[in-house]
């Protein structure tokens, strides 16, 4: 039966207004003339990760503190896709199966068994607390969770409130954080992690703290816990979906010696680019079956799948597949697969060519016209089922999705009447900072959780990082309130002013200059494609250009810019630590994979397409071993160091009540040490 979506629902689940935040407290005292503000823990971020840390901890009675350089302007809050996902564990015949999901959680390798079964466990609290505190996750008519299948997702454990859940889940978590009074302090960029030996606070600006004697609004935060949760380097890419603004904490976390971990781990996929309105294309706006085009610098059409695929049935089942195998994998590539797309895009935008979405056409034909009846039997059998057999595909992505058309017209983008431009984006870090099942990091007193924790090994399933984030945030509360609580001296203080200085000199280098060179290297050296020559000549490049900010600083146009300054200073770190670890990830021999294929001539993967073998994207394969072991990179005494572990382990022993209560009740369960692998 068809119901009729009607404008309040749609206006209901697009147009997610955000609670305001209330006056702020000035601070009463200083630490070396600036403003001093203590708490027992500072949560850096107010996304869904950061803000479900706030409130675990403030319900366990944690004095918390939540700072944001643009609250509710982050990634959960600005992105997602047509059916943003929320992962968590199916219903099988004999129950949630926590183990099952665990092992597809880490299908991909170079992840902690442990970490995968920590969010399978986690994920059915998780969401069910979400629906507590509001989430609006849709249910059938006896109370089941509606759920359906998404990338790397074999079973179908997805389940979504539409396009905006993650705003959706950052509005609850905002309401409930202000209901039990815990303060976020917005415009507040950190810019430092004061520290010991153990973590002491952070160093921030901040636009309230601004004066004439403190142009740059330097703010001290003593604590004793710092959680990093500022999401993930949206600005290391040019071509990337991510909101402007976003830097994460990567380059924060290596400032301060922090192991990050899996740093040459991405996802790339379709998308509109932040331009214009960033947005990942994959559900709905690619199972309608549009038509796919591109224009050249004449203003030509090119139907160039037809270059591709062999018949209009297999280029139009791929076409679909795109709904659930949207991030690219090199594996993909073969056998004509969902990959090839990603791979012939790649190749209109690298001729100057621009690449556009047409719902008001369907698919071109290769040997036969697009037929509804001439698909691969599992699409074929999906659209059938989701009733999705209208003539073009705007009349079958309203009836399956009518917010991915709603969502686009809120920004004066109408896909119902005009062709959607899009191209290959950079859309998520799968590596970050390395933690351990509690969400530690090698800091004692630094947590890391969502995007800035490097948990999610090569691949995860879609919305499996949302989960994530639920999971951990909850984890970091619950280790965190049983921990030191009294609020620290913000030790390190000097030394931080010191580096803050160097960082920022009149004469230093420019932040748009220092943008452009960044973007432009991991864009063109470090996407989808990629060869050895290529990333170890973009690795030295990046060493140079450290080197250079190390020496000169750099300079903001204006006080107001020097967070943006600082922040770009980081990035070109983090920037390094990629490509040094992707150089010796590759110069080890090391295979495609999630991420990027790796093409050299004597690769033995060989996409084929319709023209005949594509010789000149030849890439190396996987091999089985890497996905067995991360990688580990730390900066120490003004270099990169690099190291490999095990992956961690899942202590096959199984749980028994009686004897393990004792461990609960007395926190013996959380006073594990830091592996010493990391």
């Amino acid at each position: 039966m068809t119901m009729e979506m009607t404008q309040e629902i749609l206006d209901a689940l697009t147009d997610i207004e955000m609670p305001r935040l209330p006056p702020e407290t000035p601070p009463t005292e200083t630490a070396q003339g600036l403003p001093l503000i203590r708490a027992a823990a500072v949560v850096v971020g107010s996304g869904a990760a950061g803000l479900r840390a706030a409130v675990e901890m403030k319900r366990r009675g944690v004095d918390v503190v939540v700072i944001s350089q643009s609250a509710w302007g982050g990634t959960s809050a600005c992105s997602g896709s047509d059916k943003q996902t929320l992962h968590t564990a199916n219903t099988a015949d004999r129950g949630d199966n926590f183990r099952s999901m665990a092992q597809a959680i880490g299908a991909g390798g170079a992840m902690d068994a442990d970490t995968a079964y920590v969010e399978a466990v986690g994920s059915v609290r998780a969401m069910a607390s979400l629906q507590y505190m509001g989430l609006p996750l849709p249910q059938d008519a006896l109370g089941g969770t509606l759920r359906y299948q998404t990338d790397h997702d074999e079973v179908g454990r997805a389940t979504s409130c539409g396009p905006r859940t993650s705003r959706l889940m950052v509005k609850v978590l905002a309401e409930e954080a202000l209901r039990l009074g815990v303060p976020i302090l917005n415009h507040t960029t950190a810019v430092s992690i004061l520290r010991k030996s153990r973590v002491t606070g952070l160093l921030a600006m901040r636009m309230a703290a601004r004066s004439e004697a403190n142009p740059y609004g330097l703010t001290v935060f003593a604590a004793p816990v710092v959680v990093l949760a500022g999401g993930g380097p949206g600005e290391l890419y040019r071509d990337s979906v991510y909101p402007n603004g976003c830097f994460g904490a990567l380059g924060l976390a290596l400032e301060a010696g922090i192991t990050l971990v899996n740093l040459t781990e991405s996802q790339f996929g379709i998308g509109t680019r932040r331009e214009g309105f960033p947005w990942n294309l994959s559900g709905t706006y690619v199972q309608a079956l549009p038509h796919l085009f591109s224009v050249d610098a004449e203003g030509r059409e090119h139907a160039f799948l037809k270059d591709y695929y062999r018949t209009t049935q297999e280029m139009a089942s791929n076409i679909f597949r795109k709904g659930y195998q949207w991030p690219f994998h090199a594996t993909r590539m073969l056998d004509f697969g969902s990959s090839l797309i990603d791979l012939a895009i790649f190749r209109e935008t690298q001729m100057g060519r621009r690449v556009f979405m047409d719902f008001n056409r369907n698919p071109e034909a290769i040997d036969q016209a697009f037929s509804l009846d001439r698909l691969d039997p599992d699409v074929r059998t999906y659209l059938a089922t989701a009733g999705a057999v209208q003539a073009l595909p705007i009349d079958r992505l309203r009836h399956m999705n009518p917010l991915a058309i709603e969502l686009y017209r809120r920004y004066k983008v109408d896909i119902a009447a005009e062709p959607l431009e899009f191209a290959v984006n950079n859309q998520h870090m799968n590596g970050g900072v390395a933690v351990d099942s509690w969400g530690r990091s090698s800091l004692p007193g630094c947590y890391a959780v969502g995007e800035a924790a490097g948990t999610h090994g090569v691949t995860r399933p879609g919305g499996a990082a949302l989960n994530a984030g639920q999971v951990f945030g909850t984890r970091v509360a619950e280790h965190a309130a049983g921990a030191e609580t009294a609020v620290a001296a913000p030790e390190g203080l000097a030394e931080a002013l010191t580096d803050l200085r160097a960082a920022l000199r009149p004469g230093g280098l420019g932040v748009k200059a220092l943008k452009d060179e960044i973007q432009a290297r991991m864009s063109d050296h470090a996407g989808i494609l990629c060869t050895p020559d290529e990333v170890r000549t973009a690795r030295l490049a990046s060493e140079a250009l450290v080197a250079r900010v190390q020496a000169q600083g750099v300079a903001p146009s204006r006080p107001a810019e020097a967070a943006r300054a600082v922040q770009w200073r980081q990035m070109a770190l983090a920037s390094q630590a990629v490509l040094t670890a992707l150089d010796h990830y590759i110069s080890q021999g090391a295979g495609s994979r999630g991420a990027r294929a790796i093409c050299e001539p004597s690769g033995t993967g060989l996409p084929q397409s319709a023209l005949g073998p594509l010789e000149s994207y030849r890439f190396r394969e996987e091999r089985a071993q890497d996905r067995e072991a991360q990688m580990l990179v730390r900066w120490q005494d003004g270099a990169l160091h690099l190291s490999t572990r095990p992956n961690r382990a899942l202590d096959p022993a199984r749980s028994f009540f009686e004897r393990d209560w004792p461990a609960w009740l007395t926190g013996a369960i959380r006073a594990t040490p830091w592996p010493e692998a990391q």
